[in-house]
């Protein structure tokens, strides 16, 4: 098989064998509480994620979901269809484990992508008996299944990254942000969080929007979009940023424009312009694709990964102080200055914000919003607090018994990535809510992944080693990361 096609090929396979229901998936069994983080005042079974390029078109958000990982970007998307680079657009490094890619964002359209989003939803609906309309799929996305309107799972979320099509000119930044605008009303009404891409290495100019006025302006026009999101709970914005754009000048600028827009995340890490020094010898073969124009990827881009995290969540931090967000208005999509709905799960938090009420209130408006044939699972179990949607009527679901939603994690536990702002005096209720990290870039195995956490990120995504590890990557990371907790347990034991 040609290189330019065993990405598309794997796509083809990976969403074959979903429909026949022979598709690889985690074979890990429950996940317990040890590896749980909150993110966005949703509770996830564990901090790992994939990124976008890996489905571009939406084909396969199911089967990555059941590979492992609590978050799924998918993307990214442009507004209008575009062909992307001309092939061959991607070249293997294997001595490496590493891959250079130039596809410019190959995309079906946002349009396409929310085509397929919906049909997802619509045939969840039907599995779940709400029918198979427009009202049925509102039901959905606001809510009334206890899932998550995009990843339509207990303790996931579905990312949806977009970008500006290639043909935008950079200079004229309102056009550029009526690109992203255009992404934002196709996609998110099945999207729990949109990932704004300014960061690709091969669209030309697009790593220019970085810039501190640009960006504010572009993401102020996405966010004030999302806002208008026809379903109860309002997608969140995430930008991306290049590793390449590490001045003080430019980490601090990105921060300042999440700040000033009202961004709610951001993912630290993408290819790199750069060629990094090799990892041992070097075929003389590979020798010659480095010369290859586009993004490079693979394990030499950790050390700065984690650098750039830790740079980025004490900007992000000292933002807290420096530019507190404004009191939330009262709005449908704004979270309420009062005490909550117990009949609605909430999908924000503040900093001071208690697990055990929050897990409480989630869990009432659960079994509210259920239908009661069945769909209640263990609601009485201790150990299994929360709501799952049984096999038989959930058309996502890998089979797998004992699946379960996770409890909420323990405010102690050392990858908890609760927001803690004991350093900053004076900020309690009321505060403006910390800005969430995603790192991607160079994470291999469950050790970076715990290195990334602590330095400020809530989820570690993962591209090449999936790439090169295959579907049991995931499963292994996050062994490997029970492994090492268990480890520094004992050592701070003895």
């Amino acid at each position: 098989m040609m290189r330019r096609e065993a990405h598309e090929k794997g796509t083809k396979w990976l969403g074959g064998l979903w429909a026949w229901g022979l598709h690889p998936r985690d074979r890990g069994g429950v996940e317990g509480q040890e590896l749980q983080v909150e993110v966005f005042g949703h509770i996830l079974a564990n901090p790992i994620g994939t990124s976008a390029g890996i489905d571009k078109h939406a084909a396969i958000p199911s089967p990555l979901f059941h590979l492992g990982p609590s978050i799924v970007e998918i993307g990214g998307c442009t507004p209008y269809p575009q062909n992307g680079n001309a092939k061959p657009r991607v070249f293997r490094l294997p001595s490496q484990n590493a891959l250079i890619n130039r596809y410019g964002l190959n995309s079906e359209g946002a349009d396409h992508v929310a085509m397929r989003l919906r049909q997802r939803v619509r045939e969840f609906a039907y599995a779940m008996g709400f029918g198979i309309d427009e009202d049925a799929e509102q039901r959905v996305l606001d809510g009334e299944a206890g899932v998550p309107g995009g990843s339509l799972m207990p303790g996931r979320l579905l990312a949806v990254q977009i970008a500006k099509n290639s043909w935008t000119p950079d200079d004229d930044i309102e056009a550029v942000k009526a690109d992203y605008v255009y992404c934002v009303d196709a996609v998110a009404r099945y999207s729990d969080i949109i990932v704004v891409n300014v960061s690709s290495p091969n669209t030309p100019g697009l790593r220019g929007l970085q810039r501190v006025e640009p960006l504010t302006n572009i993401l102020t026009g996405v966010v004030g979009a999302a806002k208008k999101a026809t379903k109860e709970s309002k997608p969140v914005i995430m930008v991306k940023v290049s590793p390449d754009e590490d001045s003080e000048e430019q980490v601090q600028g990105t921060c300042d424009a999440v700040w000033e827009s009202g961004v709610d995340g951001v993912i630290v890490g993408n290819t790199t312009k750069g060629r990094p020094e090799p990892l041992g010898a070097l075929p003389s073969r590979e020798a010659a694709v480095l010369s290859e124009q586009g993004g490079y990827s693979g394990p030499q881009l950790f050390e700065k990964t984690v650098e750039l995290t830790r740079r980025y969540r004490m900007l992000l931090d000292e933002g807290m102080v420096a530019k507190p967000e404004p009191a939330p208005t009262a709005s449908k999509s704004s979270p309420p200055t009062s005490s909550p709905d117990p009949t609605k799960a909430s999908s924000w938090a503040t900093p001071a914000e208690d697990l055990s009420s929050r897990k409480e209130v989630t869990t009432t408006g659960d079994k509210k919003n259920l239908k009661p044939d069945g769909l209640l699972v263990e609601a009485d179990s201790k150990s299994q607090p929360l709501i799952r949607l049984p096999e038989l009527k959930n058309p996502l679901s890998s089979g797998d018994s004992g699946s379960s939603d996770p409890p909420a994690p323990s405010a102690s536990h050392h990858v908890d990535q609760i927001p803690h702002v004991s350093s900053h005096q004076g900020l309690g209720k009321g505060s403006p809510k910390r800005k969430v990290i995603f790192a991607t870039g160079g994470i291999t195995n469950g050790k970076q992944a715990l290195e990334v956490l602590e330095a400020g990120a809530s989820v570690a995504q993962v591209y090449t080693a999936l790439v090169y590890g295959g579907v049991g990557t995931i499963a292994r990371i996050k062994d490997e990361m029970r492994d090492e907790m268990k480890a520094a347990r004992q050592e701070g034991h003895s």
